[in-house]
């Protein structure tokens, strides 16, 4: 069985970033070798609203679902990137209140067995 190098991010919503409390809403895996790039997200408005009661749920959700379109086959503005590229842009380090955590590394035979598992370890509850 052959094993590939991937790297992945945790997609992390801040509603305050100047107090830099934090939820895992999501986990974006990229995997070169084998031609994938994934987001996949879930959101917890209680866990959410805990840290800020008047968060903009609407606007937290569409900021998610752009990760995983940015994925898709209709990338929109991403579309002529790259995966790699798309995978960079999506990891870039930002201070917005939905943002992509430090990029890791590890080794899969297969890339959506490992997104699934990095999404229960690090995303549900």
């Amino acid at each position: 069985m052959t094993r590939d190098v991937y790297e992945y991010a945790v997609i992390r919503v801040v509603p305050k970033v100047e107090r830099g409390e934090l939820i895992n809403a999501g986990v974006l895996l990229y995997c070169q070798p084998r031609g994938y790039l994934c987001a996949r997200v879930q959101l917890d408005p209680a866990r959410l609203r805990a840290l800020d009661p008047g968060v903009d749920l609407d606007g937290v959700r569409r900021a998610l679902s752009a990760y995983e379109l940015a994925c898709g086959d209709k990338a929109g503005p991403l579309a002529e990137e790259s995966l790699g590229g798309r995978f960079r842009w999506l990891t870039a380090p930002r201070s917005t209140i939905v943002q992509a955590g430090p990029v890791h590394a590890g080794l899969t035979a297969d890339p959506d067995t490992e997104l699934n598992r990095l999404f229960d370890k690090l995303v549900r509850v």
